[in-house]
C-alpha cells in the first residue's frame, strides 16, 4: 500500500460503500495519523444523509476526522454533474485542510467495467487505459489517487465483512438505466473473465500512453514556437505525436480538444481546420495554430 503515502496528509473520499470503507480501514492501518475523511451528500436521495452519518459515526469511533460535504447537483447528465460537484467540493475541502491528495476506493472491478464500456464506445488508447492510478480532475485542485486498483471487489467485500465494518449499498448501483450497471450485471455472469487481468491490461496501456505523451512533450520542448496568439508545432513522424502536439497547442490557446478528435482530423488529410475554436493550418512541416477570430456582430 505504498500508494497510500503521498508527500503530505491524505484525504479519503468515503461514500459508505464496501470499497471506500475498505480504503478507510486500510489507510487507518497504514497511515492513521496522516488521513482525514470527507463524505459527500449529493442531496439526490433521502437515504444519503443517513449514509453520510454512518461514515461520520464510524470515523468518530476509530478516531479519524470526518467532514460531511453537502453539494448541489446542477441540471444535465446526472452522473456527470454529480461527479463534477463531488470533486469540486472535495477539492475545496482538501485545500482548506492542507491535504496533498485525495484517495478514492476505485478497484479492479471498476476498472474492468470502465475498459469494457470504453471498448464498446470505440475509445482509443487513452480511453482504454481506463481509470488512472493518479490523475488531475478538472475542478479539483489536488491530485486524485486510486490505491485499490489492484484489489477485486469480492476481496474488499470479504475484508470489510471479516472486520465487521459497516457499509451501505448505493441503490443507483442497481439502476439498469446506466451503462455501467448493465455491464456490471453482464460481467457477474461471465466467470471466465478476470477483472484483475483486465485491470493489469489497462495499466499496461496507461504506461504506453504515458510514454507516448512523454515523447510528444519532448518534441514540444524542442520544436514548439509559442506566442500569445500563435503556436507552431512540428509535424511528427507519427500521427499520435502530431495530435498530442496540436491538442496541447489548442489547450494553451484556451480551447479543449480530445486526442481522438485531433487524430480523426489528421486522418482526413486536409490542411486546414477549426478544432475547439482554434484554427489550424499545415504549412510545410509545421502546423500553425491561432485562435478563431471573434465573429462580427450585425
Amino acid at each position: 500500500m505504498r500508494s497510500l503515502r503521498p508527500p503530505g496528509r491524505l484525504g479519503l473520499a468515503v461514500s459508505g460503500g464496501a470499497d471506500s470503507m475498505g480504503l478507510l480501514a486500510l489507510a487507518r492501518d497504514v497511515i492513521a495519523d496522516e488521513v482525514e475523511v470527507a463524505t459527500v451528500d449529493h442531496g439526490l436521495r433521502a437515504e444519503a444523509a443517513d449514509e453520510c452519518a454512518l461514515v461520520a459515526s464510524h470515523c468518530d469511533a476509530i478516531g479519524i476526522p470526518c467532514r460531511i460535504l453537502p453539494v448541489r447537483v446542477s441540471e444535465g447528465n446526472l452522473q456527470d454533474r454529480a461527479r463534477a460537484a463531488r470533486y469540486a467540493a472535495l477539492g475545496r475541502w482538501a485545500r482548506e485542510q492542507g491535504l496533498a491528495a485525495i484517495a478514492t476506493g476505485h478497484h479492479a472491478d471498476d476498472q474492468a467495467e470502465t475498459v469494457i464500456m470504453r471498448l464498446n464506445r470505440g475509445s482509443g488508447l487513452a480511453g482504454l487505459a481506463g481509470i488512472r492510478p493518479s490523475t488531475l480532475i478538472e475542478g479539483c485542485c489536488v491530485p486524485v489517487i486510486r490505491p485499490l486498483l489492484g484489489f477485486g471487489k469480492a476481496e474488499l467485500l470479504d475484508f470489510v465483512n471479516r472486520r465487521s465494518i459497516p457499509f451501505v449499498e448505493d441503490p443507483s448501483n442497481r439502476d439498469s438505466a446506466y451503462d455501467r450497471v448493465r455491464i456490471r450485471r453482464e460481467l457477474a455472469q461471465v466467470d471466465w473473465l478476470d477483472p484483475l487481468a483486465l485491470a493489469r491490461s489497462a495499466a499496461h496501456l496507461a504506461e504506453v500512453d504515458s510514454d507516448l505523451q512523454a515523447l510528444a512533450d519532448r518534441e514540444w520542448d524542442r520544436e514548439a514556437e509559442v506566442a500569445a496568439t500563435r503556436i507552431t508545432v512540428p509535424v511528427g513522424e507519427l500521427n499520435d505525436t502530431t495530435a498530442r502536439l496540436i491538442a496541447r497547442a489548442i489547450a494553451t490557446l484556451g480551447g479543449s480538444a480530445r486526442h481522438g478528435e485531433v487524430i480523426g482530423f489528421l486522418k482526413t488529410d486536409v490542411s486546414k481546420g477549426n478544432i475547439a475554436g482554434v484554427l489550424i493550418e499545415r504549412v510545410g512541416k509545421t502546423w500553425i495554430c491561432v485562435p478563431e477570430p471573434p465573429r462580427k456582430s450585425r
